[in-house]
């Protein structure tokens, strides 16, 4: 299956805080300093450089860096960023990777490139930021 990414051709409202590399200390930070009822409100997975903070659009943290993303309209277990899509029929996208994974739901990023399993995580709470740091 060959495909590329290209805009977005409509933005969904976004449900995740993405942020890689450098840009997850600062997010970190900033859902710390959030209110414990604020930010038990939202959700974490975290892989080794990478930090996904999952919730309802209003209520996701911002900081400079951070990129979103929401599931697909057209396959909701594919999770992809908000100012890019494949441009391939995104169902054949998520059958793919589930055939390849095995995990749903699945965030696709394109920069830099991966696949993150969003099927494991864990309230924000401050038990969970400290285990992140």
């Amino acid at each position: 299956m060959s495909w590329r990414w290209q805009a977005a051709v409509s933005a969904p409202a976004p449900r995740a805080a993405v942020a890689v590399g450098a840009v997850t200390t600062s997010l970190l930070a900033r859902l710390a300093g959030l209110p414990s009822a604020q930010r038990e409100t939202l959700q974490l997975v975290a892989a080794p450089g990478w930090l996904v903070v999952l919730g309802a659009a209003d209520d996701l943290p911002w900081v400079e860096g951070v990129r979103y993303a929401a599931p697909s309209p057209q396959a909701p277990a594919l999770w992809l960023p908000t100012h890019a899509e494949p441009d391939l029929a995104h169902d054949l996208v998520d059958r793919g990777l589930r055939r390849q994974h095995g995990r749903q739901p699945l965030l696709l990023w394109p920069d830099p490139a991966a696949a993150l399993p969003l099927d494991r995580p864990q309230i924000a709470s401050d038990s969970a930021l400290q285990g992140l740091r």
